[in-house]
């Protein structure tokens, strides 16, 4: 198109400065609208697909599978019901386990989960398949009262080795653990855990937990029960202090023994039958109750999807109600331009590329909205539900949508732009009055 014509176009659109701008506000809204529901379904799944790793079941005392993985992988609650040690031990011994993670939630500091945990869980336990944990500096703890800091906590709370942090029984917001000064959690301020390693990114919810000695746990839980006891007046409550009742685990993470190379054994289902007989236990397997969850929630996905496609539909149809009305207003306009050589093409394509720039500004105002739009949900999400979603600024949907906007904006162009093809010269061009 040469300059001239762009200059047109322009000048159109600024003549009607007002109208141009809310049909662009109108197309970012829906382009953003759709975008930020996609981008949060699709980072969803990609979210819970990670951090389940390479484990088969998840062992629990929970209400239910779907929550002991919610619970237990993702952190969004701490478990109320517990195992004893005795009960780990057995199960151990009973089925043919390539490992046995034993876990321990109810802590946290500044809202971030607390697992409490053995060594095992950084040398056998991968996060996402294939990616066993890495430490970006320092090491993994050796000992009670070390801490090993997630890549995500590191960050959030400034966390670097050699600092000192007290845990918090409970879990909650950040805010809350920071303002409510022991009134609805319990500070156990009687231990200090020292910071030895910050793990590497593994984009899954463990980036955002901190890890330590299931022992040191058991001390301080066992510390709380022994000043309950003697009214607050005893030493420090050490290992060789601890009582059987002291042993307790929230869950376990396994893996059935299975081939070299291989990550599925027909002995999953066996075990996982054997432990559903004990009707006190919970097993869950987590990529089942995964896919489980999307299907719950993938007809309201499909909801909004649609509802989102109506508002981009209704955004087609008010740019071309606005380019009729200007169409109709700007006739004689149009008229003249076809006596100063303007053929009935030109005046078309003109109409035309109109409609598809504003489609492309709405759509290029909407990605910007869809990216502050996905940010803020997935902070939501986080702070409501303590499940972390890794956004991916741009996707492939980013792509579709915006050319698919832009090429219905200018499908939408076609009616006012056959309006503006038909107009009569002398019709227009009439003296007037």
């Amino acid at each position: 198109m040469a300059l001239t014509d762009m200059k047109l176009v322009v000048r159109s659109m600024n003549a009607r400065r007002f109208s141009t701008s809310v049909t662009i506000l109108t197309v970012a809204i829906a382009v953003g609208l759709l975008l930020t529901i996609l981008s949060i379904r699709d980072s969803g799944r990609a979210s819970f697909a990670r951090g389940s790793g390479n484990m088969h079941l998840l062992i629990s005392r929970d209400a239910s599978p779907l929550v002991a993985v919610l619970n237990g992988v993702f952190y969004a609650n701490a478990p109320r019901n517990y195992l004893m040690w005795s009960d780990y031990e057995e199960l151990r011994e009973k089925y043919p386990l390539e490992y046995s993670v034993p876990l321990q939630l109810g802590d946290s500091y500044r809202g971030a989960p607390i697992v409490a945990t053995t060594s095992e869980y950084f040398s056998e336990f991968e996060p996402v398949v294939d990616q066993p944990w890495k430490v970006e500096t320092g090491r993994f703890f050796k000992r009670p009262f070390e801490v090993v800091v997630g890549a995500e906590a590191s960050e959030q709370f400034n966390l670097n080795l050699g600092d000192r942090i007290e845990l918090t029984h409970g879990i909650g917001s950040q805010k809350e653990s920071d303002d409510d000064h022991g009134h609805h959690h319990h500070h156990h301020d009687e231990y200090e855990y020292e910071v030895v390693g910050i793990l590497s990114p593994t984009a899954s919810a463990h980036d955002r937990a901190i890890y330590s000695d299931l022992t040191s746990s058991w001390i301080v839980h066992a510390h709380d029960r022994r000043q309950q006891s003697n009214h607050g007046h005893i030493e420090l409550t050490k290992a060789d202090d601890l009582i059987e009742d002291d042993r307790k685990i929230t869950g376990v993470y396994a893996r059935v023994l299975t081939r070299p190379n291989r990550s599925a054994s027909s002995a999953i289902q066996q075990v996982f039958s054997g432990l559903r007989s004990d009707p006190t236990i919970t097993v869950a397997s987590p990529a089942s109750q995964i896919t489980r969850l999307f299907a719950i929630v993938g007809s309201v996905d499909q909801i909004l999807i649609w509802m989102a496609f109506v508002v981009v539909i209704a955004s087609a149809i008010a740019i071309m109600l606005a380019l009729y009305n200007s169409i109709e207003q700007r006739r004689r306009q149009i008229a003249v331009l076809r006596v100063l050589g303007c053929s009935r093409s030109r005046i078309f394509s003109l109409v035309i590329t109109e409609s598809a720039i504003i489609g492309l500004i709405g759509s290029i105002i909407g990605i910007a909205i869809a990216v502050i739009g996905t940010s803020v949900v997935a902070g939501v999400v986080r702070e409501q539900l303590g499940i972390n979603i890794a956004i991916q600024t741009w996707s492939v949907w980013t792509l579709i949508v915006g050319t698919g906007t832009v090429c219905l904006a200018a499908a939408a162009g076609f009616f006012p732009a056959m309006t503006a093809y038909r107009t009569s010269v002398v019709k227009h061009l009439r003296p007037l009055g």
